[in-house]
C-alpha cells in the first residue's frame, strides 16, 4: 500500500517518530520550523539538537520548513509538537488541506487556549471525523527507540482499521504495537501522567525515598483513573500498558523531562527558571493548569495534580505542599 507520512516537529518524540516511520512507509516528511535544522539535518543526517545519535536516512526522509508543502504531500499526518503551539501551527495553513487525511496525535498535552485534549480539538474545532483520528501513547521515551531498544507504543483509534494500518506502519524490530478504541482515556492519562512525573521528581528533590514513590505512585494511577472515569467513563483498565505502562515510565525513568523539571523545583528552582535550564518543553506544568480547570466542573479527588497546580501557579512552598499531600495518600 502507498503511504505517505508527514511527521509536524522537531524535538525528541519527532525525530524518534521520523526514524519508525522511515521503517516502512512508501515517502516520508518532516517539518521544522528551524530552516538551520533543516540545513543540518539534510547535510548530516541527524537532529542537531534532540536525539543527536539517532541517524536519519535522508535518501526516505524530505525534510522541509515548508509546512504547506508537507501537509500537502501525505495522506497521514502525525503532529509531535508542543500543545502550547498545536492551534499556532495549524492555523497557519489552510485547513482544507487536511481533508480526508488521517491526522495523528503523539502530543501528550491539552491544548491551552481551549482545554481540549488534542483529539477532541482536531474533532470539535477542525470539524475533523474521529474515524479519521488517531493518538500514539507510551509507553516509552522517544531515547530509546533512538538506541533501539525494544518498546511498546500504544495506538489508539474508534477507527479499527486505522489502528491495524498504523500498526502495521509502526512495528519493526525494536517496536511493538499495541492497538485502542479508547481515544480519550489514553489521551487524558498520557496529559495526567506528566503531572505526577513533576510531583515524582519534586518529592526526589525533597528526599522522599522510594517507600514514599511507592505510595505516590499507587495514588497517582487510582487518581488518573478517577479522572478518566468521570469525563469518559467507558470500560477500561486501568493496569493496561497505555496507561499505567505509561505512567510509570515517565515517572520513574531518567529520560523524563518531566521528573526533571519537578525535581528542579523541589530543589527551589523557579518555574521560569527551570524551564530555561532544561531548554525543553515539560507538557505537565500546562496540563496542571489545564486539568484543575477541567475538574472545577468534574469535581475527581485529585490530590497530587493539585498539589502540583499549587506548587506551579499558586508558588506554594514544595515542601509544605508535598507534606500537606501526605497526609491525603494512603
Amino acid at each position: 500500500m502507498h503511504t505517505s507520512v508527514t511527521v509536524i516537529g522537531g524535538g525528541s518524540f519527532a525525530t524518534a517518530l521520523v526514524k519508525i516511520f522511515s521503517n516502512n512507509a512508501t515517502h516520508i516528511f518532516w517539518w521544522l520550523r528551524n530552516e538551520y535544522t533543516v540545513s543540518f539535518i539534510k547535510k548530516y543526517g541527524h537532529n542537531p539538537t534532540y536525539l543527536t545519535d539517532a541517524q536519519i536516512d535522508i535518501s526516505k526522509v524530505h525534510v522541509t520548513a515548508n509546512l504547506t508543502e508537507a501537509v500537502a504531500a501525505s495522506n497521514i499526518i502525525v503532529l509531535a509538537i508542543p500543545s502550547a503551539f498545536v492551534a499556532e501551527t495549524l492555523a497557519s495553513i489552510d485547513l482544507s488541506l487536511l481533508k480526508g487525511k488521517i491526522i495523528v496525535s503523539g502530543i501528550k498535552g491539552i491544548v491551552p487556549q481551549h482545554n481540549l485534549i488534542v483529539g477532541e480539538y482536531l474533532h470539535q474545532l477542525l470539524q475533523i471525523p474521529y474515524n479519521q483520528i488517531a493518538v500514539i501513547t507510551g509507553p516509552c521515551h522517544a531515547e530509546e527507540i533512538a538506541l533501539e531498544r525494544l518498546s511498546y507504543l500504544t495506538v489508539a483509534s474508534q477507527n479499527e482499521n486505522l489502528n491495524q494500518n498504523l500498526q502495521q506502519l509502526m512495528q519493526c524490530r525494536y517496536l511493538r504495537i499495541t492497538q485502542s478504541d479508547d481515544i480519550y482515556g489514553t489521551e487524558y492519562s498520557a496529559v495526567m501522567k506528566n503531572i505526577m512525573a513533576i510531583a515524582s521528581g519534586i518529592c526526589h528533590a525533597l528526599n522522599y525515598g522510594d517507600n514514599f514513590q511507592a505510595v505516590l505512585i499507587s495514588n497517582a494511577c487510582r487518581e488518573i483513573k478517577r479522572f478518566i472515569d468521570v469525563v469518559h467513563p467507558v470500560k477500561r483498565d486501568i493496569n493496561d500498558s497505555a496507561y499505567l505502562g505509561d505512567l510509570l515510565v515517565t515517572a520513574y525513568s531518567k529520560f523524563s523531562r518531566n521528573r526533571m523539571f519537578g525535581n528542579m523545583l523541589g530543589k527551589g528552582y523557579s518555574v521560569k527558571v527551570a524551564q530555561l535550564e532544561m531548554n525543553m518543553i515539560a507538557e505537565g506544568y500546562f496540563a496542571a493548569k489545564c486539568i484543575d480547570e477541567i475538574n472545577r466542573q468534574a469535581q475527581a479527588h485529585l490530590p497530587i495534580c493539585k498539589a502540583v497546580y499549587r506548587i506551579c501557579y499558586e508558588k506554594m512552598a514544595p515542601a509544605v505542599e508535598i507534606k500537606l499531600l501526605t497526609d491525603q495518600l494512603n
